[in-house]
């Protein structure tokens, strides 16, 4: 049996989208969402072979311009390697 590898994506949004005219932005860190169609700019600061290593890079990003400007709206996300995500087709409204 192959061993399963655990990566840690990391994102980052820039919230411009509103919810009863405000932005609202992540509430804690397991929190995400996103809806990039009203605005929100999402981008993926890199893949890493640790959740600690993932935070590390977030200290770093907080200091950069635009991530400074909303420093609680990173989200690390697991991901297992060679592990189907979506597994069924979709249909467009």
């Amino acid at each position: 049996m192959a061993e399963t590898i655990t990566v840690y994506l990391l994102w980052h949004v820039h919230h411009l989208a509103e919810e009863g005219g405000k932005v609202r932005h992540f509430s804690g860190s397991d929190d995400f969402w996103s809806d990039e169609e009203a605005g929100d700019d999402v981008k993926h600061l890199g893949t890493y072979s640790s959740r600690e290593a993932a935070r590390r890079r977030i200290e770093r990003a907080r200091q950069l311009p635009g991530f400074a400007d909303e420093p609680n709206c990173f989200y690390i996300q697991d991901s297992v390697l060679d592990e189907d995500e979506w597994t069924s087709g979709y249909v467009e409204a």
